[in-house]
């Protein structure tokens, strides 16, 4: 009986553990992404999901509060093509399981040396469920790429530009409640030089993660396995400079 009820949990565990995932490269305007980690992006030692959500790990992950040694360059109005990977970024299928069903956010922060926790995030994009269709799984379809236009109008200087894979496949469980369930996260965090331009608009809109993200809240504590109208991602809304 014991071995009857184990088996199918045990059968899902490949499943489960197989669909971390990491920030390959970054690159502007569609250019192939080159390798970026630990170069300008603060890459973490594993590419583990962070559930935590009272803990800084939970904005730029573990790595976070170590600055990277250089920036990306980019201009007002670039589009920045990101690209994830899951082991082997040599492997163009080697990205994400597709059980990891969610959204793709990103954020935009003035530099800081600091591991980004407190009120300093703005929303730049979000990708949730739309056209029937999950972000995580387009994303998968495009080769583990994700396109972020930075506002046109964006102030030249340094930024933390953070995207993070949001996996809800075990989020119908809080995970505060619940050990080793809850919405999974896979944040990355960027070093940015926006070069040129005149723009003038600084992120303004003072989100702080670790008291914005909830167990219970809205887009973390969700249901994807059940009929369902609509899929709101947390965070504020997209950020529009003034």
């Amino acid at each position: 009986m014991f071995l009857t009820t184990l088996l199918p949990l045990l059968l899902t565990l490949p499943a489960l553990t197989s669909g971390h995932a990491t920030l390959f490269g970054v690159s502007p305007n569609s250019s192939p992404p080159s390798d970026g980690r630990t170069t300008y992006i603060r890459s973490p030692p594993t590419n583990d999901p962070v559930r935590d959500l009272a803990s800084p790990n939970i904005i730029c992950n573990t790595a976070g509060g170590t600055p990277a040694p250089s920036f990306l360059s980019a201009a007002p109005g670039d589009t920045l093509t990101f690209r994830w990977f899951h082991f082997n970024p040599s492997d163009p299928g080697d990205i994400l399981d597709p059980s990891h069903k969610g959204a793709i956010l990103t954020y935009i922060a003035k530099y800081t040396t600091g591991n980004g926790a407190g009120p300093i995030w703005s929303k730049l994009a979000e990708q949730g469920f739309e056209n029937g269709q999950w972000a995580t799984l387009k994303m998968i379809a495009n080769g583990g790429r994700v396109e972020v236009a930075l506002p046109k109008g964006l102030a030249p200087g340094k930024y933390l530009v953070r995207q993070e894979l949001l996996a809800l496949h075990m989020a119908d469980f809080r995970g505060d409640l619940v050990p080793g369930r809850g919405a999974e996260i896979y944040p990355s965090c960027v070093q940015v030089e926006v070069v040129g331009g005149s723009g003038t608009a600084v992120p303004d809109q003072g989100f702080d993660f670790n008291k914005g993200y909830k167990y219970d809240g809205e887009g973390l504590f969700f249901n994807i396995y059940v009929p369902f109208q609509k899929y709101t991602p947390p965070g504020p809304k997209v950020w529009v400079p003034k």
